[in-house]
């Protein structure tokens, strides 16, 4: 019995044909971006909260990737807070692809 392989788009939300994948996957790179910011500070739950003007169990849900009601702006400013400078590049896209949108983390 042989399985059927299929390589990854690269976005695992638009593999599973979520709507909205490109700003899932946004979204999804920013929290990891941010729980990866608050642990290297050292910063409790709590800590984070009060830095970034959240109730805990929404840094909670945020760095375990439960992320509705986030915005991609929101979480661009939660970068800020935490001192951190966010940067965007605006590219030509490559002939013949659709535009994506990244975050390098």
């Amino acid at each position: 019995m042989s399985e059927k392989v299929t390589k990854s788009s690269g976005n695992v939300f638009e593999d599973l044909g979520l709507p909205n994948a490109g700003e899932r996957k946004v979204k999804a790179d920013l929290a990891l971006k941010i729980s990866t910011m608050i642990k290297r500070q050292g910063f409790t739950q709590r800590k984070a909260a009060n830095v970034l003007g959240i109730d805990q169990p929404r840094v909670s849900d945020l760095m375990r990737g439960k992320l509705s009601g986030y915005t991609v702006d929101r979480l661009l400013g939660y970068i800020n807070t935490l001192g951190s400078d966010v940067e965007i590049v605006v590219k030509r896209r490559r002939p013949k692809y659709t535009g994506e949108t990244r975050v390098a983390v």
